[in-house]
């Protein structure tokens, strides 16, 4: 089996795929703490650990499908990266704060708890041990 998800990306290739992959994961977040929390701030925290899940999954299973732990968590802190670059970035913009990716200060246990998703989201998807095929 020679699929696209099988084999070994250029690395540009796998950083374009990171992106992308984080860009859908971010925007989903964001439409739940826009659309869900005004309801629910414990409906849209479930909504956005689900869609951090779910991107994540979609990630390894449709790129990276035998990538291992190690590369997971690479691209797990390669997302958290770019969520804090966009909160500091939408921060300057805006003139005020802006904590939709990450969470509200104001509520540092689940703050945490999205550090972590963001981290560990694809590496509860990785197949094996080693980062042979990724």
């Amino acid at each position: 089996m020679n699929g696209f998800a099988t084999r070994q990306h250029h690395p540009v290739t796998t950083a374009l795929f990171v992106v992308i992959f984080w860009s859908v994961a971010a925007a989903l977040v964001t439409s739940a703490h826009l659309e869900i929390e005004p309801r629910s701030p414990g409906a849209a925290a479930v909504a956005t650990i689900g869609a951090m899940l779910v991107t994540a999954g979609g990630y390894m299973w449709l790129v990276a499908r035998h990538a291992g732990v190690t590369h997971a968590l690479g691209v797990g802190i390669a997302w958290l990266t770019l969520s804090i670059v966009a909160e500091i970035a939408l921060t300057t913009h805006l003139g005020h704060a802006w904590f939709t990716l990450l969470g509200s200060p104001n509520r540092p246990l689940l703050r945490n708890i999205f550090l972590f998703a963001w981290i560990f989201a694809p590496a509860l998807f990785a197949r094996s041990d080693t980062l042979r095929n990724h």
